[in-house]
């Protein structure tokens, strides 16, 4: 019987492959009997994304302080030492009351104390990182981890090893030719016809919203039907087209994905990872804000000729005209963008985490 302390949270970048790979030990636990009793465990904070989804998934939330590293000399950074100690000090009391025989972390603000308190325990640590810029907390994590996973080959990290992303179960499991009819169907849409879908995340992306708005019709008229995930905040109005099925939000995205035949999206670490390991040709607008790591993510994807990249500002109707269209009615090219997605990614991060979660108790 081993117990498990998955350490994350913050924003979905980073809970989403933690339960994936929850759901991944305890799924191992139910239909293997040397694994059976396993206790898997999540630390976070109170604040984040993980305060509501882990227990909703049915796993035991432990909570420390969010303790952000300094980035300016303030009375913040002054606090800091007493303030990280503290966590460790909770973290480390975690380990030997709760019988913690390894640690996982996946980036945000538990893991930095995860991995100092699993170091100072000798309890082993593996870190997995989803994107290809990694944050500060898996950098330091790295150099004495046990096991460091990246979902990005060319990810900066000590001993990395490719591991991808663990992703949920419902994209693992998409068979896309099986469930194509019943997908169009859901949006309206004819099967036989291609399928571009647009999408830029749940509050949508302003700039992919405003182009297609502008080019939607030139889509439309190269022969193609759009499904357009606007965000639940747009404002772009439907046309109520023939071959325009407009969304403010989705909550069948397996079905999206199912009746794709090319994708427009921002390239966060789960986006590039879910369209990859589907095999689906993509377009990849780069949110532009931040450190660049939306970028960083697509470069695999782009090396492999699965992907082309758009930036954010140059991402406009007369963008769409000029160069989507064109891709739409190049039937050469989709079929090499489509052979080379089948090689892009992998379904099988969970699997790759864990063995390497294994690894690392079997080297205590």
């Amino acid at each position: 019987m081993t117990t498990y302390l998955l350490a994350g949270g913050g924003t979905a970048g980073h809970v989403n492959p933690l339960l994936a790979v929850a759901d991944g030990l305890r799924a191992r636990a139910a239909a293997d009997a040397r694994h059976a009793g396993g206790d898997v465990l999540v630390l976070g904070t109170r604040e984040g994304l993980e305060s509501r989804l882990v227990p909703e998934r049915g796993y035991e939330l432990l909570t420390i302080e969010k303790v952000p590293f300094p980035r300016r000399p303030d009375r913040a950074a002054l606090a800091f030492p007493v303030r990280f100690r503290r966590a460790v000090a909770r973290v480390r009391e975690l380990i030997r009351t709760r019988g913690v025989e390894v640690v996982v972390g996946f980036g945000g603000y538990a893991s930095a104390p995860a991995y100092v308190a699993a170091r100072r325990e000798r309890a082993p640590f593996v870190v997995h990182e989803a994107n290809a810029r990694p944050g500060l907390a898996n950098v330091l994590g790295a150099r004495s981890a046990a096991g460091v996973g990246v979902a990005f080959d060319g990810t900066p990290l000590r001993r990395a090893e490719v591991v991808g992303m663990p992703l949920r179960r419902e994209i693992v499991d998409l068979d896309r030719a099986a469930l194509r009819e019943e997908a169009a169907a859901h949006f309206g849409l004819d099967p036989a016809r291609r399928t571009l879908l647009a999408f830029g995340g749940s509050l949508g992306a302003r700039r992919i919203n405003e182009a297609l708005a502008g080019a939607w019709t030139d889509v439309l008229a190269a022969g193609w039907q759009l499904l357009h995930i606007t965000g639940e905040r747009s404002e772009v109005a439907d046309p109520g087209a023939d071959g325009y099925a407009l969304r403010r939000y989705v909550d069948r995205m397996d079905l999206a994905f199912a009746v794709a035949d090319l994708v427009v999206s921002r390239s966060g670490a789960s986006t590039v990872s879910e369209i990859a390991a589907l095999g689906i040709p993509a377009v990849y607008v780069p949110y532009a804000v931040g450190n660049g790591e939306q970028r960083l993510n697509a470069a695999s994807s782009l090396a492999a000729g699965a992907a082309i990249l758009i930036e954010d500002a140059e991402f406009t109707p007369d963008r769409v005209r000029a160069q989507l269209v064109p891709l739409l009615g190049d039937e050469g090219r989709l079929a090499a963008m489509s052979a080379a997605a089948e090689t892009a990614g992998t379904r099988r991060g969970t699997e790759n985490v864990i063995a390497m979660i294994d690894r690392a108790l079997a080297g205590r």
